[in-house]
This record gives structure tokens, sequence and C-alpha cells, in this order.
């Protein structure tokens, strides 16, 4: 596992609301394997405690994290994944990078009689990304993929961080 912590200005954040601001940076690259998705899980929200603590904050960012590598660790077929996160004064910001090529979705699968009704275990993660990210985008490139997710700070009690939007996600 490499880790890096610094703070200094930067640009940064997802693609339709990038600004130039004092912004504490922090990165994780793993193997990509389900044995890493809980390591930077984890990594993430110890890293959002010091810079940010709240516990919506925190739930969202482990949502959030979890969705966004595990669909690296199983799509992806790179050799690892990144997380990066930035926070300024006004958001959390998490990149998570891969530098595979990801693999075609297997088709569809029927959903028997007793499944109907009840919620599908695959499909729904993205979507839960965008319910808690005010913005999102996926930028697919030939060197990999990588999914930012924005969060805003300061939501009060009871108040959504996200702006559940359906959105490039």
């Amino acid at each position: 596992m490499i880790t890096v912590e610094k703070t200094r200005s930067v640009t940064f954040g997802c693609p339709s609301t990038r600004t130039a601001n004092r912004a504490k940076l922090a990165v994780c690259v793993m193997p990509a394997a389900a044995e890493s998705v809980p390591v930077l899980r984890r990594f993430a929200r110890d890293v959002a405690r010091r810079w940010a603590p709240s516990d919506a904050v925190d739930e969202a960012l482990a949502v959030i994290v979890t969705e966004l590598v595990g669909n690296s660790v199983r799509h992806s077929g790179g050799p690892d994944v990144a997380v990066l996160l930035a926070v300024t004064d006004a958001t959390l910001t998490v990149q998570v990078q891969d530098t595979g090529q990801w693999r075609p979705r297997p088709a569809a699968r029927r959903v028997s009689e007793d499944e109907v009704g009840d919620m599908a275990c695959c499909g729904r993660g993205l979507r839960m990304v965008d319910a808690y990210a005010t913005s999102c985008a996926v930028i697919v490139t030939r060197s990999g993929t990588r999914v930012a997710a924005e969060l805003m700070l300061g939501a009060g009690e009871g108040q959504p961080l996200g702006g559940g939007v359906t959105g490039p996600c």
C-alpha cells in the first residue's frame, strides 16, 4: 500500500465544479483485489474524519468508495486501484482511478418470480453514488478509468449531502 498526504494549492474537483483552492490531498494505491476494498474504505474514512468530521460525510464516503473501488476490482482488469481524496472549505472530492480496460458487462440476468419485487444484488451502485454526491463524473481514457464524486461539507442534520439528481454517473 502506498499512501501520501499533503496540503497544497490545486485545481481539483469534478469537471463541472473545478475551482482553484487550497486543498488537502491524500492518495492510496492498492492492488485491484477484493481485499483492497475494505482497506481503501478505511483509509478514506480515516483521512476524511481528520479533515471533515461529520457522520453524514463519513457514511456517504464509505458508500461511494466501496462502490467505486468494488467496480474497479470487478470490471477493470487493471493491476491496481487508487483512491485520491481532496478537501477544501466547502467540498470533499473522492476520485477512484484504475489503469485497466473495462471488460464488457455480462448479459442481464433473468429475475425469477420469487425475486420479483426484491431488489437485485447488482446494478444500482452508481445510482447510489449519484444520490450521495453533489456531482459525479466518469472519465474513460486509453490509460484507464477515473470516477470523481464530490460531497458538500457542512450540510445540516437531516439535509442530504448529495443532489440526488441523475447525472453522468
